[in-house]
């Protein structure tokens, strides 16, 4: 078992619309704002359970990231521009999304 991906920072670039994190092991990477949206962990966008994924609005593509959260030391509460805030992002979704596997 891999050991938690550690941010070591975490910038929100609003003028070019993207989250950049750099972690521990030296990594880093972006993903846009739309991308991190529509990817949130929430219920609400992924679903309960196995089955399929909820239809969902699409993604304005204007969206920015007003705020964000830590949640203890494993996750960060992200609120978008669009009102959407429920998500639990982990250490280890921000690593897949920001510099892949």
């Amino acid at each position: 078992m891999n050991p938690p991906a550690w941010p070591v920072r975490l910038t929100f670039r609003r003028g070019a619309g993207e989250m950049h994190a750099a972690f521990e092991d030296g990594a880093s990477g972006a993903v846009d704002f739309v991308r991190l949206r529509e990817e949130s962990p929430s219920a609400e966008v992924q679903g309960h359970g196995s089955g399929p994924k909820p239809v969902q609005a699409p993604v304005p593509a204007d969206i920015t990231v007003e705020r964000a959260e830590p949640v203890g030391r494993y996750a960060l509460r992200i609120f978008f521009s669009d009102g959407h805030s429920s998500g639990l992002y982990t250490w280890d979704l921000l690593r897949r999304l920001t510099v892949g596997a």
